[in-house]
């Protein structure tokens, strides 16, 4: 919507998104990676996890979705009596496009008897294909909870699977090697110069980041206190 100069007004133009969710019966959700603008109109802005819990719970008869295409298809998995629209149909994720359901089908026979552990990040196809989903904040959990010697497939994230592995120090556990391009351009010579840049900060880790062996291995040599050092799981 513009106005009369031509710029675009944006408070026009969230007053009739809304009119029209509400016409439509639709709940707005935002990831928070969206631009502000986006933030603003949703009536819910959060991570992946979070917004299909809430997608679960919408009395909403349609979910309008502003993500990617596997955080939709989860929404619609858990609210299946629901529409659920995603506003971009090339709204993609590099991570979730590392594997598809015909690459894991050949994988598990490679390894017959394993138990497949997948990432939430994955597409509905390979969620179909896969024992146990989980999340970043409890795959520790979820890969210790499966007998000591079943063997484990984890997909898609390395790093992901990487932090589990060096965690629970399991040998019988397979790894895909996806990577978020985001998490992974974050590198350990541009964290440890940030650290050396602000001595006193506290570090934060994802362990989706390509950084967190890196970051690891700056605390093991003291370069940052292990008590400033998080590693933090959404």
């Amino acid at each position: 919507m513009t106005t009369g100069s031509g710029s675009f007004d944006v408070a026009a133009w969230a007053d009739e998104v809304r009119a029209l969710a509400a016409e439509r019966d639709a709940v707005i959700l935002a990831h928070n990676y969206q631009v502000p603008e986006i933030q603003d109109v949703a009536h819910h802005v959060g991570d992946s996890l979070a917004l299909s819990r809430i997608a679960a719970k919408a009395d909403a008869s349609t979910i309008v979705f502003c993500g990617v295409h596997f955080m939709a298809e989860t929404a619609k998995i858990l609210a299946y009596d629901k529409t659920v629209l995603i506003p971009d149909e090339k709204a993609g994720c590099s991570l979730a496009e590392t594997i598809n359901g015909e690459q894991l089908r050949a994988w598990k026979a490679q390894h017959p008897g394993a138990v497949v552990v997948s990432y939430v990040n994955t597409t509905a196809e390979v969620k179909a294909e896969t024992d146990i989903c989980c999340t970043s904040s409890n795959a520790v959990e979820v890969v210790a909870s499966i007998p000591a010697d079943r063997e484990i497939l984890f997909c898609p994230d390395q790093f992901l699977g990487a932090h589990v592995q060096r965690t629970l120090a399991r040998d019988n556990m397979h790894i895909w090697m996806g990577e978020c391009h985001v998490h992974a351009g974050i590198n350990g010579a541009e964290l440890r110069r940030r650290v050396m840049e602000e001595p006193e900060a506290e570090l934060f880790i994802h362990p989706e980041c390509g950084c967190a062996t890196s970051a690891l291995y700056l605390v093991e040599s003291g370069v940052v206190p292990k008590e400033r050092t998080h590693i933090l799981s959404t």
